[in-house]
């Protein structure tokens, strides 16, 4: 049985190719951000990134006919649950269309998969899309009535990372009180408590620490004169996901050009670069009193854990809470192809997306 895996990034696409549970092949092609900023919408980059595919197949002797599985990351669409969903009609549209609000790459993963597999009849699947929703109610409530905060974040590597720390320390995710920190082209913490996310920074959102293509949280009324100044709210949109952070400062969003600038003594990158890890520690710490600070462990992981003075200094800042792991890049690969192969061996079942949200507001809202 052989899967290919479709992990479309705000700077990447990773893919990968299993021969059941043996991961045969992977490979990561960048996409600095001034080459998809080209591209008017999100949308638009599916041909570009469908040939991403098709061309690593082909390194390997492959088409998508030699294909059984295709298993693309997900998000766009209405929020749902955790677990394996289905790619139907239905959720192509949605994410599409964008309905769950945020216009992410991660998206791609869905969109890509359907291109190449719905022609030939190919079965294709989803898990752990950017928005599934299992936030406390607390954590949804903003100042200004009927507004609220998403769960936007990097769910699928989040729940991996966590799932496989329980493992290893012989416990179930279930009964474990995580902090995880996924820090990489777009970077989001979460709390994890008895096997749900009960809060996250909106990742794609304006909320949280910025990130190499995110604003992360801006103060409102900055941004409301940075408006008035001739800037449009489309920039603004861009900014959350694509256009913001190393992108706005330095029209790149490759951290290892960035880095260097801070190794040469930049003082516009050593600032800017600082700040990145200063508000990535701080939401930790808001993360550990939505546990109480009763936190089993901080979870540090992304592709960005390769520069050594963010693991550092986030120690120095964070270490008093609980103690920290390192788990550099992600296991979506494994978390992807694996969660597929546990359904069709019949240990899960896959679920069929509703085309509702699965939160949709308080009683209030309604009346």
């Amino acid at each position: 049985m052989k899967l290919l895996i479709i992990n479309p990034g705000s700077t990447s696409t990773k893919m990968s190719i299993f021969e059941d549970a043996e991961e045969l092949s992977t490979e990561s092609v960048f996409h600095d951000a001034p080459v998809l900023l080209q591209y008017e919408s999100v949308n638009d980059q599916v041909p570009m990134r469908t040939q991403c595919c098709v061309d690593f197949l082909k390194k390997h002797g492959l088409t998508p006919m030699d294909i059984d599985i295709f298993v693309g990351r997900g998000g766009g669409a209405y929020p749902q649950h955790s677990g394996v969903c289905v790619i139907d009609e239905r959720l192509v549209q949605d994410t599409r269309d964008i309905v769950g609000g945020s216009d992410h790459a991660s998206k791609l993963g869905v969109l890509v998969a359907w291109e190449l597999g719905h022609e030939i009849g190919k079965p294709m699947y989803t898990l752990d899309p950017t928005n599934i929703d299992e936030m406390i109610d607390e954590a949804r409530v903003t100042g200004i009535d009927g507004v609220y905060r998403k769960s936007q974040l990097h769910a699928l590597n989040h729940r991996a990372i966590a799932m496989a720390h329980a493992k290893k320390t012989g416990r179930k995710y279930k009964d474990c009180r995580f902090i995880v920190a996924h820090i990489d082209g777009g970077v989001t913490i979460a709390a994890h408590a008895d096997g749900r996310i009960i809060d996250t920074t909106e990742g794609a959102g304006g909320d949280g620490p910025f990130a190499p293509t995110r604003i992360g949280s801006v103060p409102v009324l900055e941004l409301i004169s940075w408006l008035d100044s001739g800037h449009t709210t489309e920039e603004v949109r861009k900014m959350c996901s694509r256009a913001g952070g190393f992108v706005s400062h330095f029209g790149t969003s490759d951290s290892d050009k960035v880095h260097a600038m801070v190794e040469a003594g930049d003082p516009h990158a050593v600032l800017v670069w600082n700040t990145l890890i200063y508000q990535t520690a701080k939401a930790i710490g808001e993360m550990a009193t939505v546990l109480y600070g009763k936190v089993d462990a901080i979870l540090l992981t992304g592709g960005l854990l390769r520069f050594d003075d963010i693991i550092k200094e986030i120690k120095k800042r964070c270490s008093f809470i609980a103690p920290i792991f390192v788990y550099p890049g992600e296991a979506e690969q494994e978390a992807l192809a694996h969660a597929v192969l546990r359904v069709l061996k019949g240990e899960e079942e896959a679920y069929i997306y509703s085309g509702a949200p699965i939160w949709n507001g308080f009683p209030w809202d309604k009346a």
